[in-house]
């Protein structure tokens, strides 16, 4: 149930942010949770072994390639479906910047209290 939470939450982030940017654009709701499941899978499947790769660039940059990683994995969705589509690299820059703060943002409502 939490995936699922999450997933959504994501979803309607995903969907603010296309609305507010003008170089993002998303197919609806549906296409949000799509563009969402698909960030999610990059993010398990695929950025681990750019991490990995481009670990000395990294290092050098004080961890701002992070930023270009991210990027990239946004524009790879815009590639993988249909829906989605990003003007170019700087936008998908700002795209990953502010979908990871709204994410935390709305999913801090969300967090279960520990016991």
């Amino acid at each position: 149930m939490n995936l699922i939470l999450r997933l959504l939450i994501n979803a309607f982030a995903v969907l603010v942010l296309a609305y507010l940017l003008e170089g993002i654009a998303v197919d609806g709701y549906l296409g949000a949770i799509i563009v969402a499941v698909v960030l999610a899978i990059l993010n398990v499947l695929v950025k681990p072994l750019l991490i990995l790769f481009t670990l000395p660039a990294t290092i050098l940059t004080l961890g701002l390639f992070l930023f270009v990683i991210n990027a990239l994995i946004v524009m790879l969705a815009d590639k993988l479906v249909d829906g989605f589509s990003v003007a170019n690299f700087w936008w998908a820059l700002l795209f990953s910047v502010l979908l990871s703060i709204l994410q935390s943002f709305l999913q801090s409502f969300f967090k279960e209290e520990q016991t």
